[in-house]
């Protein structure tokens, strides 16, 4: 038996960026094995069927989402690292022409609410996030930055909904509205705090 020439991480990657731009739906195996430069025979016998693909690049857009896990987890005043993140996905959304999103938040609007395993992708990857918020949070509490009466978990989650709310909202704006509306919402987060 032949070995696959291939890398499946490679592949999944290649097909997270097919799904982000399409959605899962609108993805077909056509679409897919154009994208990976993969046959329908080696994208089945690898990955399964296309959920199990679908579920694999999801596995992968964790990668992606890290860089934001690090920058709560770095050095400096904790209100700060918050508006930092806020801003970068703004700024993720206003520069990009084919209004992807999030993956995850694709997922969710998606096919979360009747696809448990996705939905338990999905939860996983908002508790990463979720986490790393709260721990920044207690940092901010403990340094009288963030407001000592907050609840450090209720908060991490609003700024979890807050981030894929912007998403959302940065696919759904109107272009001549975009800015002003994701700035708006920074600016509203950040006195929550």
């Amino acid at each position: 038996m032949r070995s696959k020439e291939f890398e499946p991480d490679e592949i999944a990657d290649a097909a997270m960026r097919v799904f982000w731009q399409r959605g899962y739906a609108a993805t077909s195996i056509q679409d897919l094995v154009e994208g990976t430069g993969l046959s329908r025979s080696s994208l089945y016998s690898t990955f399964e069927n296309k959920q199990g693909l679908y579920q694999q690049a999801l596995r992968r857009y964790e990668a992606v989402t890290t860089a934001n896990v690090e920058l709560l987890s770095g050095a400096g005043s904790p209100r700060d690292l918050i508006r930092q993140l806020l801003v970068s996905v703004a700024e993720d959304e206003l520069g990009d022409p084919q209004r992807r999103g999030c993956l995850v938040a694709n997922a969710t609007l998606e096919l979360a609410g009747h696809d448990a395993a996705v939905a338990e992708l999905v939860a996983h990857n908002f508790l990463r996030l979720q986490k790393a918020l709260e721990k920044l949070i207690l940092r901010g509490q403990q340094s009288g930055e963030v407001a000592a009466a907050r609840n450090p978990r209720a908060l991490a989650r609003f700024f979890v909904n807050t981030l894929q709310g912007m998403r959302v909202l940065g696919k759904g704006s109107p272009l001549t509205q975009r800015s002003q509306c994701l700035m708006d919402v920074i600016d509203v987060a950040l006195d929550t705090l």
